[in-house]
């Protein structure tokens, strides 16, 4: 079973401080101490040494990855949230838009205005379509 590249480093990182403690505060001689720190410095260089580079890579190469798709799908959700806004304020826009045309009391521009409106949903439905879809 291999362990990741973070449990690997982890598990180095921890048995060197677990053997400079131990050392430091056992009740030995300098010879005796010495020796002990001697062989579990080569044991951490072993050890260090069992590490997949290209395991690391990968899971580097995977991490990465991963961190830009976040990225982009908040940039996604970002122009969702911004278009969802735009569509109400065009909503509200073309409503008034309606308004004003009836109360000039012209047909034509009423009706023009009614198209404006629909085409502007339609449009609206369009692109938040898109967005989902993404």
């Amino acid at each position: 079973m291999k362990m990741s590249k973070k449990g690997t480093g982890k598990l180095i990182l921890g048995a060197g401080i677990g053997a400079g403690l131990a050392l430091l505060f056992a009740p030995k001689k300098g010879d005796e101490l010495r020796e002990d720190l001697k062989v579990r410095i080569n044991n951490l260089v072993k050890k260090a040494k069992e590490v997949d580079v290209n395991e690391v890579k990968e899971n580097l190469e995977n991490k990465i990855d991963e961190i830009k798709k976040e990225i982009e799908d908040l940039d996604k959700e970002k122009v969702k949230e911004i278009a969802q806004k735009k569509v109400k304020d065009l909503k509200k826009k073309t409503e008034e838009l309606v308004k004003y045309a009836k109360e000039k009391g012209t047909p034509v521009l009423e009706k023009a205005a009614k198209e404006v409106k629909k085409q502007a949903a339609n449009v609206c439905k369009e692109v938040l379509a898109k967005l989902e879809e993404e």
